[in-house]
C-alpha cells in the first residue's frame, strides 16, 4: 500500500474515531445529564462518519485497487491526488468544526463556513472523480467475459 493511499485509510479512521466520540458526546448528554444535544452536533456526527470515515476510505481503497493508470493518461496526475486529499481531509474536519461549534454558539459566520466547506468537499470529490475515471477499466477481464464467463 503506497503512501496517498495511507493517508485516505488512516485519516478515515481518524474521522471514524470523532464520529464514535461524538456519538458518545450524544449519549451521555442525552442518557446521562438529560440535556440533549442539538441538531447541528447530530449532523457533524453523521457528517464525520459518512463523509469523513466512508468516502475517505472509498477513496483511498480505489486508488489502491484499480489498474494503474495507462501510460498514455492525460487525466490522472498523483500530485493532484494529493491536492484532493488535503482538500477533503481539511474540507471535513473545518465542516465538522463548524458544525460542532454551530451546536453550541448561535453565530450566523458559521453558517457560511459550513456552506463553504461543504462546496470544497464536493469539489474534492468531483476532482477525485475525473482523476480516477481512466483507471476505472477492464484488466483480463472482458477475455474471460467474452468466453462466457460470468462474475
Amino acid at each position: 500500500m503506497f503512501t496517498t493511499v495511507r493517508y485516505f485509510v488512516k485519516t478515515s479512521i481518524i474521522f471514524l474515531a470523532l464520529g464514535i466520540l461524538t456519538g458518545l458526546y450524544m449519549t451521555y448528554t442525552k442518557y446521562i445529564t438529560g440535556e440533549g444535544f442539538s441538531y447541528d452536533i447530530q449532523t457533524a456526527h453523521t457528517h464525520i462518519i459518512l463523509v469523513g470515515s466512508v468516502m475517505m476510505m472509498i477513496m483511498g481503497v480505489a486508488i489502491w485497487f484499480f489498474p494503474r493508470p495507462q501510460k498514455d493518461d492525460k487525466r490522472y496526475n498523483p500530485d493532484l491526488v494529493m491536492v484532493v486529499y488535503w482538500l477533503m481531509a481539511s474540507a471535513t474536519f473545518g465542516r465538522f468544526v463548524f458544525q460542532m461549534l454551530k451546536g453550541f454558539f448561535l453565530i450566523d459566520l458559521l453558517n457560511i463556513l459550513i456552506a463553504a466547506a461543504s462546496f470544497l468537499q464536493v469539489a474534492a470529490m468531483m476532482l477525485f472523480f475525473h482523476q480516477i475515471w481512466g483507471r476505472i477499466r477492464p484488466l483480463g477481464s472482458q477475455i474471460r467475459e467474452a468466453k462466457g464467463e460470468k462474475f
